[in-house]
C-alpha cells in the first residue's frame, strides 16, 4: 500500500475500533512501518476523529518530520517494532476486558488468559507477558517492553492495556480485537469449568497457521 493509502486506512480502522468501544476519549495510540520511517497517531487525539493528513510521521531513526506531533508513547511503539522486524505494525488500547485482565495477572505472568478458542492462538500466539506497571509515557519501561515483545505478538501492560503488533496493520487491529474478546471469554468464564484447547491442539494451531 502507498503511503497515502495507509493514512486512509489508519484513519478508518482507528474510527471503527472507536466507534466500538475498543478506545475511549483520547486513550490509544496505533503506528505503522513504511519504507522510509513510519506513521503514528498524534499525541492526544482520538481514534474516532483522526485526519490522515494529521497523522504524525517519523523518520526511520524515529524523529519526528511531518504531521502532528505524536504519541508521547513513541517509545512504546519503537521497543515492539525493533524486537519484531517482522511487524509492519502496532495497536495500543485501553480496552475494557484486556485491561482488567492487567489488573489481576501477577507481572511476569506470560499466560493471563488461557487458550479458549483457536482464534486467540492463531492472532495473538502462546505468550501474553504482562509488563510491570510504568507510568503513561514513562519512557523507562521500553527495555521491558523490547525484552516481552521478542518473542510474543502481544503483550499487556500492568493496569494500562494491551500492546498488539501484526504483520500489517489490518493483522494488528484484527489480534487486537480477538484479544479484547478473548479476555473478554476468560472474565465472563472466570471460576467455572471451562474447557481449554490442549496443548497438543495450540501446538497444531501454531505449526499450521505460525
Amino acid at each position: 500500500m502507498t503511503e497515502s493509502e495507509l493514512r486512509d486506512l489508519l484513519c478508518e480502522l482507528g474510527a471503527s475500533l472507536f466507534a466500538r468501544g475498543y478506545s475511549v476519549g483520547s486513550a490509544g495510540n496505533i503506528s505503522v512501518r513504511l519504507p522510509d520511517g513510519y506513521l503514528m497517531t498524534p499525541t492526544n487525539s482520538s481514534l474516532g476523529r483522526l485526519s490522515p493528513s494529521r497523522i504524525s510521521k517519523l523518520a526511520p531513526d524515529w524523529s519526528h518530520v511531518g504531521g502532528d506531533k505524536p504519541s508521547k508513547e513513541v517509545f512504546l511503539h519503537r521497543a515492539v517494532l525493533t524486537a519484531r522486524p517482522e511487524a509492519g505494525a502496532v495497536v495500543h488500547l485501553h480496552s475494557t476486558y484486556a485491561t482488567a485482565i492487567g489488573c489481576l495477572a501477577a507481572p511476569g505472568e506470560d499466560a493471563p488468559i488461557p487458550p479458549l478458542t483457536p482464534y486467540f492462538v492463531m492472532r495473538v500466539g502462546r505468550r501474553l507477558p504482562i509488563v510491570p506497571y510504568y507510568r503513561p509515557g514513562d519512557s523507562a519501561m521500553e527495555p521491558a517492553v523490547h525484552q516481552a515483545a521478542l518473542d510474543a505478538r502481544a503483550l499487556l501492560l500492568a493496569n494500562h492495556g494491551p500492546v498488539v503488533s501484526g504483520k500489517t496493520l489490518v493483522d494488528a487491529v484484527y489480534a487486537a480485537e480477538e484479544l479484547e474478546e478473548s479476555a473478554k471469554l476468560a472474565m465472563m468464564l472466570r471460576g467455572l469449568p471451562a474447557r481449554e484447547l490442549t496443548p497438543a491442539q495450540v501446538d497444531d494451531l501454531l505449526s499450521t497457521f505460525g
